[in-house]
């Protein structure tokens, strides 16, 4: 199975242990795609932020601007046309990120530079987020033990879930497929992986939800 052919641009969004890189992973390999990823582990300030995060803040979520608008870029360059393109960040979330950290006068300044850069992001097709309780975060996180994350504040984690509920209420920028990914297992279970492309398939209008028993 595969998406109606108007899905180039395929966006996988959610919060930390959500499993949206292994979603997008998985959906770019199905459909023969180029795969864009968020490159966590080259933004030297993140270690630092998690010990540390008032601190670091700042220059932690401006690193990761300029590089995600140099990732989009490159894509902006590619004729989407040609194939799909599947990413696991959306350009739009990387504000939620800054007025969860950010003091203000840091916020600010934050602001006026992405009001600059956000125009040359490409907008997406099609946005999958994924939900996911506080538990099964937090136990996803755990499980693949990266270094840097072992010291993130459970609540820290609450919170940015909180933030992204939010930030997706009012989205309205693109096709908007919410999934509840408590019970569901896209890497493993196929049918897990088929029910999500069928749903995909399915969508009618700009926003629709799908969990395990739909």
């Amino acid at each position: 199975m595969t998406l109606p052919e108007h899905y180039r641009y395929v966006v996988v969004e959610g919060p930390i242990g959500a499993g949206k890189t292994s979603l997008a992973r998985r959906l770019a390999q199905h459909l023969g795609g180029e795969l864009l990823l968020e490159a966590p582990d080259e933004n030297p300030f993140l270690p630092k932020f998690y010990e540390e995060p008032a601190r670091h803040a700042l220059a932690t979520q401006l690193f990761f601007l300029f590089q995600r608008i140099q990732q989009l870029r490159d894509l902006k360059q590619i004729d989407l046309f040609g194939g799909v393109t599947v990413s696991d960040f959306l350009f739009d979330k990387d504000a939620l990120f800054a007025r969860l950290n950010l003091a203000d006068e840091e916020l600010h300044l934050y602001q006026q530079i992405y009001g600059q850069l956000a125009p040359q992001a490409p907008v997406p097709d099609l946005v999958i987020y994924l939900q996911a309780s506080q538990e099964r975060l937090v136990e996803r996180v755990k499980r693949r033990d990266k270094s840097y994350e072992r010291s993130i504040d459970e609540r820290y984690l609450s919170r940015l879930a909180d933030e992204y509920r939010r930030f997706f209420y009012q989205f309205d920028a693109a096709p908007l497929l919410i999934v509840n990914s408590d019970k569901l297992n896209f890497v493993d279970e196929e049918a897990d992986f088929d029910l999500l492309l069928r749903r995909i398939g399915e969508m009618k209008g700009p926003r629709a939800f799908f969990s395990k028993g739909d």
